[in-house]
């Protein structure tokens, strides 16, 4: 295995060769003069052969140094050209980035700016797999994470994006057949949606907060789902009452379709996270599509 003097000592000795002097190698490489000589010294005695005839007014070859100049010389030109091309992928935005997302974030946030982002980068490929419950990104090959909650996996840098308001909503044709409840109490004498959580495989509890105070609320009805589409779908239809994150929702609420049922109640909110793998240097690619995801999330956010 070849270590770093050994490779540290090859470098000094091509810049002497290169540069045809001690001092102008020192000069090109930031060491002193003394220093040049005992890494070659060094690299001598590692590989047991003279490299370098040296007098006090000229340096030559030897015909192992010859030899060994003629292997090592395009090796080295190699190694960096590959370190090159590592930084420069690492800044760039390109190669394939395999992104796993939250549905209901995927759906009715992403896909409709998604363009954008492929736009603006176009040498990137972009693969987004869509899960009901969080995955482990190590595991399953994922570069990046998007979700709301608490990602799965350990070892992860997390970074959040937003907080997005718990709405309890329902809709007009709801409303009209069974009676607007005037408190979070009420809700105990209607048909609630319930969202069951992937992870605990139970039902989310119903809470309400305004500013330090915390209410929670038992809630009962006919229908479980483990799918916010489909939450959303039969809320609108009159099914029932449901608790939705406002991010994804807002058309829906500002046409009236669903209403907030108790605006007074603000304070519950749910994260949207970013997730990744811990790295020391994270790819360029996966700096941008945290970047774009938070844009528009808090542009939405904004909005409404």
């Amino acid at each position: 295995m070849v270590d770093a003097r050994l490779l540290s000592g090859v470098e000094v000795l091509v810049a002497v060769i290169e540069t045809g002097s001690f001092i102008r190698a020192a000069e090109a490489l930031g060491l002193s003069d003394s220093g040049v000589s005992r890494a070659v010294a060094r690299l001598e005695a590692r590989l047991g052969v003279r490299l370098i005839e040296r007098t006090t007014r000229s340096l030559r070859l030897t015909d192992e140094g010859g030899r060994f100049y003629a292997e090592a010389a395009p090796l080295l030109a190699q190694l960096s050209d590959a370190a090159t091309a590592l930084t420069s992928t690492r800044q760039a935005v390109r190669g394939r980035l395999r992104v796993e997302m939250d549905p209901f974030f995927s759906r009715l946030v992403l896909a409709p700016r998604i363009g954008d982002f492929l736009d603006r980068y176009p040498e990137l490929l972009l693969e987004l797999v869509t899960t009901a419950a969080p995955a482990d990104l190590v595991a399953h090959g994922f570069d990046l994470g998007i979700r709301f909650g608490e990602p799965a996996g350990t070892g992860l840098i997390v970074r959040k994006l937003l907080e997005t308001r718990i709405l309890t909503v329902a809709s007009p044709f709801y409303l009209e057949r069974y009676g607007r409840p005037t408190r979070p109490a009420d809700l105990a004498k209607h048909a609630c949606i319930q969202y069951r959580d992937p992870q605990s495989r139970r039902p989310f509890d119903w809470e309400f907060r305004r500013g330090r105070e915390t209410l929670p609320v038992a809630v009962l009805g006919p229908l479980t789902v483990t799918d916010v589409g489909t939450m959303l779908g039969a809320c609108l239809a009159g099914t029932g009452i449901a608790q939705v994150m406002a991010l994804g929702c807002e058309e829906l609420l500002r046409s009236g379709a669903l209403v907030d049922l108790f605006p007074d109640w603000p304070g519950e909110t749910f994260p949207l996270l970013a997730c990744f793998p811990s790295r020391h240097q994270v790819p360029a690619k996966v700096r941008a599509f945290i970047d774009f995801c938070r844009d528009i999330s808090t542009s939405r956010a904004a909005c409404f």
